[in-house]
């Protein structure tokens, strides 16, 4: 196989290994199967010990999922006080994907009257990749939509064995056939 031809072989497979760094991101469904609603008066914690017991990364998403409802993203004053008048992001869809840019804190309200009083809020703490692996956390299977992945780095490494055994397979049967 010519050189041309091997480097053609190997660009591809690069460009192609490229489209695992998309896999990065976790999607989690807030509330599971019940969705985001006002919680059980004897468990207003619900939502917050849930987010405690995942690992958020830059780039997860949070979906919301709703009836007569809202999700607000408000300043952790706001929070606290349950205030929904100065909101930095609102939705009222029914059904909110909302993705978490940065690392810190979230903090999620329904814009329900009453609602965040009655438990319906939740904190969502990002962490950086270093914050994950110093902690020795591990990233949850919140979901049935969580995406999996091996990490881009273990991945480009294997398309380039691959890449690099399969232009020898090829060079060594094209140079026996023109034997």
């Amino acid at each position: 196989m010519s050189t041309t031809k091997q480097m053609s072989l190997f660009l591809m497979t690069l460009f192609f290994s490229l489209q695992y760094s998309s896999v990065f991101s976790f999607e989690y469904e807030i509330g599971g199967k019940e969705g985001w609603v006002v919680p059980p008066a004897n468990d207003t914690r619900i939502y917050n010990d849930w987010a405690s017991e995942n690992r958020f990364q830059v780039g997860d998403t949070v979906r919301f999922k709703y009836r007569k409802d809202s999700v607000m993203e408000v300043s952790v004053e706001d929070y606290k006080k349950c205030n929904s008048s100065h909101p930095n992001f609102f939705s009222n869809t029914g059904n909110t994907v909302y993705h978490l840019n940065h690392t810190g804190p979230y903090y999620f309200i329904s814009g329900v009257s009453g609602h965040c009083e009655k438990g319906q809020r939740m904190i969502i703490k990002v962490i950086s990749t270093d914050q994950e692996t110093n902690s020795g956390g591990k990233k949850s299977a919140a979901s049935p939509s969580a995406v999996l992945s091996f990490g881009f780095c273990k991945v480009l490494l294997l398309q380039l064995v691959m890449s690099y055994v399969a232009s020898g397979v090829f060079y060594y049967e094209s140079a026996s056939l023109s034997v």
